[in-house]
Parts: structure tokens; sequence; C-alpha cells
């Protein structure tokens, strides 16, 4: 029943920066930790950044990968998860999908993950 449309991908170049937004169809953010994941060609699927939900405390955490360069934020009021990318590297270019995982233990009837379709970043030399 959730959906989750992630948006503002498309090409930048090395040094630049990128927001991607992640909009959620109903506030799940007191119920589900939210993060983001990207997938190289020909490579795994990798973790980037998460925020968790609230009754979790909402702490954030990066891979080593992107912190320092990549922000992680969620706006209540219009129930979207967003992820900063600064100094952006060819390396990062990736498909980056939303995840929502669910933490509250009395949540039990509702799915456990749900996932956008993803948005594409490229990244020029």
């Amino acid at each position: 029943q959730v959906q989750l449309v992630e948006s503002g991908g498309g090409l930048v170049q090395s040094g630049g920066s990128m927001r991607l937004s992640c909009q959620t169809s109903e506030p799940i953010f007191g119920i589900y930790d939210m993060a983001w994941y990207r997938q190289a060609p020909g490579k795994q699927r990798e973790f980037v950044a998460h925020i968790w939900s609230t009754y979790s405390g909402g702490q954030i955490f990066y891979a080593e990968s992107v912190e320092g360069r990549f922000t992680i934020a969620r706006d209540d009021a219009t129930s979207t998860v967003s992820l900063q990318m600064n100094s952006l590297k060819p390396e990062d270019t990736a498909v980056y999908t939303c995840n929502a995982h669910r933490a509250h233990p009395a949540a039990t009837h509702l799915p456990l993950d749900y996932w956008g379709r993803g948005t594409q970043v490229t990244v020029s030399a």
C-alpha cells in the first residue's frame, strides 16, 4: 500500500552536487527506518545511508565511502527523505533506491520492507 518514489537523479560532472528525494505515499517515519541504497552496473546493491524511525531514535549513519560528502535528512511535514550529495565522484554513478524497513515491534501486520524503483545518477569525469 505504501509507495516510495525517488526523484532528482541525472547527469553531473565530478566535484558537483545533486539532491535526491524519496517521497512516501503516507507518513511512516514513526514506524519505519529509512535508507538509501545504490547499485552500479555489474555490482551488488550497497548501503549508502540511513535515518532511523522516530521509534528507534532517529539516528543517522553513513557508509564510509560517502561520509563527509553525503547528507541524509527527512521532512515529516512532507513525508520526504532526501540525500544531498556533494563532491561527487565517477564511482558514485549508480541507481539510487529508497528503502523503508519496519522497526516498530507492534507493527508486525505491516510489510517488512518497501522499495522505490530507483533514480539514475551519473557522474562524469
